[in-house]
């Protein structure tokens, strides 16, 4: 008899110094069909979360391993038989959408638990991922604004949604009622990671943070005025980050010991801004970079930033993706953070971190007047930074934020359209 032909899917190295992973979701199930392409399933490195693809279309014959386990790179996962015949009620190959039922959760008066939302057919369309998280949330999806095709919700909508609504995770099918339990879960790599480093940074350099504020009217007042135009001339909004990303930059070029990092017995000055961005995806703090950032429009920064966000919330950033940048910016504020001393991200030198915009009571030319003001602080490695150094850097970014047209010279076309 002739033998069956299959093909073996192993795991590839993420990255150089990668040697391992965990094997974070199945994506199929033994004998299901599988187009050439398809997503098998999701791995997780110390540094990324990334998917595995079948090689061929075929029925997968057998999966290797359990969710949880740490298996070696170039390992074998899944056989794939493609001499099977495609079955004439397989799945197709586009994303499925699936349809969820409207439902009410229930009120504490109602019953002594809310039950979980059930992922039936209904007139709400939400992709697979996102039915599962608002289940174990306990959200309702009819009280989630879609924002996908045709208002379907998707996984960073249901996200949001429950940190907006205060979802609490669904144990044994209801939420917890002021008991006493406690569950454990194995730390992620990635968060290992990510332990690791803020630990060794504390540890290994002279931090040290120093605060300003900045007041943020005429940068509020200028997107006031050209948001709407800047986004349909551009396709993307105009939101805060670029902005900063822009002061940084000039701020960086004037004063390089806080772009700079240390090798060994020496200081390597970058003449390039490269701009990481603190990122809180679904699994733990990730930090893209911005390339040649000093180079960048507005609308140029803007659209990066939006570009790696969303691949950070959807687990499908690369390691390149998140190496080599030469300073950081991370944004508490859009939870909350009135004030905080960020850690600095090795072997950067030097870490800006914006905080939330309140209206404050100061002085302006002798009276007293209400402004939209941030605190800004910025922890730097006193090895490479002096004093002198990261009070004027600091100095340099409040000033340009607080008078914009600093920043723009009207040779781009986006600063013509914000009237400069």
């Amino acid at each position: 008899m002739p033998q069956t032909l299959a093909i073996e899917i192993i795991v590839p190295a993420p990255g150089e110094s990668v040697s391992e992973v965990t094997i974070a979701n199945w994506l199929v199930k033994e004998g299901d069909w599988v187009e050439m392409d398809a997503p098998i399933a999701e791995f997780e490195s110390d540094k990324a979360t990334f998917e595995v693809n079948a090689e061929k279309a075929g029925v997968v014959e057998k999966l290797i391993g359990n969710i949880g386990d740490t298996i070696a790179i170039n390992t074998v996962i899944a056989v794939i038989n493609t001499e099977a015949a495609r079955p004439a009620n397989a799945a197709p190959a586009a994303p499925v959408e699936v349809k969820v039922e409207k439902s009410t959760v229930p009120t504490p008066t109602a019953a002594p638990a809310a039950a979980p939302v059930s992922a039936v057919q209904s007139d709400v369309l939400a992709s697979p991922m996102a039915i599962q998280l608002l289940n174990e949330y306990g959200v309702d999806p009819a009280h989630v604004k879609g924002t996908g095709s045709n208002g379907k919700i998707t996984k960073m909508d249901a996200l949001e949604a429950i940190v907006k609504l205060g979802g609490v995770k669904q144990v044994g099918g209801s939420k917890s009622t002021g008991g006493r339990n406690a569950r454990r879960e194995k730390m992620s790599n990635l968060r290992k990671t990510v332990s690791k480093r803020l630990v060794a940074a504390k540890n290994e350099t002279a931090m040290l943070t120093t605060f300003n504020e900045v007041n943020m009217k005429p940068v509020m007042d200028l997107r006031a005025k050209y948001k709407k135009r800047f986004e349909e001339q551009f396709g993307v909004g105009l939101g805060f980050m670029s902005f900063f990303t822009r002061a940084v930059c000039i701020a960086l070029q004037d004063w390089p010991a806080v772009n700079a990092s240390i090798e060994g017995e020496e200081i390597v000055y970058h003449d390039y801004c490269d701009i990481s961005i603190a990122v809180s995806a679904p699994k733990g703090l990730v930090v893209p970079v911005i390339r040649s950032a000093e180079n960048m429009s507005l609308d140029e920064i803007e659209k990066e930033v939006k570009r790696l966000a969303t691949k950070a919330r959807d687990n499908k950033l690369t390691i390149d993706e998140m190496t080599g940048g030469t300073f950081t910016i991370t944004n508490g504020g859009v939870f909350g953070s009135m004030m905080s001393t960020p850690i600095i991200n090795q072997p950067q030198s030097g870490i800006l971190g914006m905080h939330n915009i309140i209206e404050r009571p100061i002085a302006e030319n002798g009276q007293v007047v209400i402004r939209p003001m941030m605190y800004l602080a910025l922890s730097y490695d006193h090895r490479i930074i002096d004093g002198r150094e990261s009070v004027s850097f600091l100095v340099r970014v409040k000033n340009l934020l607080e008078n914009p047209e600093m920043m723009l010279d009207g040779k781009n076309p986006q600063e013509k359209v914000l009237g400069f």
